[in-house]
C-alpha cells in the first residue's frame, strides 16, 4: 500500500514494524550446562513466516529434565520413526518454541522434520484443526544436535491455551542413539513408522510409550505470566504414583493455583523432578545419568526461561538411597549450596521439609533420625528464604513417622493424588514473592 500511494507516514509505520519484527527471539544450540543464547531473527525472517511479533513474555509452559539414556536405543535411537510427545501446558501463549536434547547421545542427532500442534483432546495423538505448525531451527527445517548438546527452535506463531495438551513431534531418519529421555512422564506419548511429523489425524501413531523423548522444554510467549518458578525435585515432584494422563502432580495443582489467584505472583510452573534424584550423589555414566541436584542445578534450574523463583524438594533419596552416608550436615550443606547458587542470580528460594516414609521397604529407625535433623535445620530458617512444611501437612498425626493413610499411595513414600493435591494446597503463594536476601 505504501508503494502504491506513496504515503510517507505509512512508510514510516512499516519501518517501525520491520524493526519490531527483527527483535524476535530465536533459540540456538546451548552447551551441556544449559546456558541459553538468543539471536535476533534479522534476515532469517523470510524463512519463518509464522514467527510472532515480539509481544508478551517468554516463559516456561512445560519442561522435563533429561534423566538418562533410554535402554535399548543404544545403536539406532528412533531412526525411521516419528516421535510425538504429549505434554501439558500450565500457561497459554500466542507463540511457542521447543528445546530438544541429545545430552545422552553418543553420536549426532539428525532431526529432519519437527512440528508442534495443540492436541484435539486430552491424551490424544490427533491435532486440533488448524493448529499444526512446522518447526524450524535457524530458519531451516532440519537440525543436527551434537552429542551432549541441546538446541532450541525458532519461535512459531500458535495460539496455545493454558491447561491443554500440546503435541511436539520429531523425525530422525538415521541412527542416532541412545535416546535422551525422561522415564517417568506419567503421560502416554506416541510413535509412528516413517515421517508422519505433520500428520494431524494421529492415526499412524500406533506405538505408545510412557517416556518423553528428546523434548525437554516448551516455552510460550505469554500475557498470562511474567516469569517461571522452577521446581527441582525427585520422584515426589516427578509425580510418581499420580494418575497417568490426568496431570495430578503437585506442581500441576500449584500451577492452577497460581493462575487462578488474584494476589499470587503471575508465574508459570516448570517441573524439573527426576525420580530417584539426590542432592549430593549422581548415577553412573558420562555424563552421569540421574545427575545430582548440585550438578544439574545450572542447566535444569538457572538455564530455564525467565526464572523468577526456585523451589527445592530434595533430600529424601540422599537418606534412602545412600544409607551409609546419612550425615544431616552434609545434606543440609548441599541444600544451602543450591540456595547460594540461586541467590547469585538474585532468585528467591523456597524449600520443602522431608516427608515421612515409615513402612517403606527402605525405612530404618536411624534414617528417621536423619530426616528429623534435616527438617529441624530447614525449619530454623537457615537453609532457604522460606519453606513449605510438607512433612507437617501429610504426616499421620498419631504416628508422625508415617504418611496419613489417605495421602499415601500405598508404598508409604509417594503420595496419592489426594496427597499431591494437599502439597499444593499448603504452599504459600506469597512465599514466592520478593527478591533474594543478601544472606540467610
Amino acid at each position: 500500500m505504501t508503494k502504491r500511494h506513496g504515503y510517507a507516514l505509512l512508510a514510516a509505520l512499516v519501518a517501525v514494524v520491520v524493526v519490531i519484527s527483527a527483535a524476535i527471539y530465536l533459540g540456538v544450540a546451548a552447551d551441556e550446562g544449559g546456558d541459553r543464547r538468543n539471536t535476533v531473527a534479522g534476515g532469517r525472517g523470510q524463512h519463518n513466516p509464522a514467527a510472532p511479533a515480539s509481544a508478551g513474555t517468554w516463559v516456561g509452559a512445560w519442561s522435563a529434565s533429561p534423566a538418562g539414556a533410554e535402554p535399548g536405543t543404544e545403536e539406532n535411537g528412533m531412526a525411521g520413526r516419528s516421535v510425538r510427545n504429549v505434554v501439558h501446558t500450565g500457561v497459554g501463549g500466542t507463540a511457542a518454541r521447543v528445546t530438544l536434547s541429545n545430552l545422552y547421545g553418543q553420536q549426532p542427532l539428525s532431526v529432519t522434520h519437527a512440528s508442534i500442534a495443540v492436541a484435539a483432546t486430552a491424551n490424544s495423538a490427533a491435532a486440533a484443526g488448524g493448529t499444526m505448525r512446522r518447526l524450524t531451527f535457524g530458519g531451516r527445517t532440519s537440525v543436527v544436535v551434537p552429542a551432549g548438546r541441546q538446541v532450541t527452535s525458532d519461535a512459531v506463531r500458535l495460539a496455545i491455551p493454558h491447561d491443554t495438551d500440546v503435541l511436539v513431534t520429531t523425525y530422525s531418519p538415521i541412527p542416532s542413539g541412545p535416546v535422551t529421555f525422561h522415564p517417568q512422564a506419567r503421560q502416554i506419548s506416541y510413535t509412528a513408522e516413517g515421517d508422519r511429523t505433520e500428520d494431524p489425524t494421529g492415526t499412524p501413531y500406533t506405538g505408545q510409550t510412557p517416556y518423553w523423548r528428546y523434548l525437554t522444554a516448551v516455552d510460550v510467549l505469554s500475557n498470562e505470566s511474567v516469569g517461571s518458578v522452577v521446581v527441582i525435585g525427585d520422584s515426589l515432584t516427578d509425580g510418581v504414583t499420580s494418575t497417568v494422563g490426568e496431570n495430578r502432580r503437585w506442581t500441576d495443582v500449584l500451577s492452577d493455583r497460581l493462575r487462578d489467584s488474584r494476589d499470587g505472583p503471575r508465574y508459570s510452573v516448570v517441573n524439573q523432578g527426576i525420580s530417584g534424584n539426590r542432592v549430593l550423589s549422581s548415577g553412573l555414566g558420562r555424563p552421569a545419568e540421574n545427575p545430582s541436584g548440585l550438578i544439574r542445578f545450572g542447566r535444569d534450574v538457572l538455564g530455564r526461561t525467565n526464572v523468577k523463583a526456585v523451589v527445592v524438594v530434595l533430600g529424601v533419596n540422599d537418606i534412602l538411597r545412600t544409607p551409609n552416608q546419612t550425615d544431616p550436615d552434609r545434606i543440609v550443606a548441599g541444600l544451602r549450596e543450591l540456595t547460594r547458587q540461586a541467590h547469585a542470580r538474585g532468585l528467591r528460594v523456597v524449600g520443602a521439609t522431608l516427608m515421612p516414609f515409615q513402612g517403606h521397604r527402605g525405612y530404618r529407625p536411624h534414617l528417621e533420625d536423619t530426616r528429623q535433623a534435616v527438617n529441624a535445620r530447614i525449619r530454623s530458617g537457615r537453609v532457604y528464604d522460606a519453606y513449605v512444611d510438607f512433612d507437617e501437612a501429610l504426616r499421620d498425626p498419631y504416628n508422625p513417622r508415617r504418611l496419613r493413610s489417605h495421602y499415601d499411595s500405598g508404598d508409604h513414600l509417594h503420595p496419592s493424588d489426594q496427597g499431591y493435591e494437599r502439597m499444593a494446597e499448603v504452599f504459600d503463594l506469597d512465599s514466592l514473592k520478593g527478591a533474594a536476601p543478601a544472606e540467610l
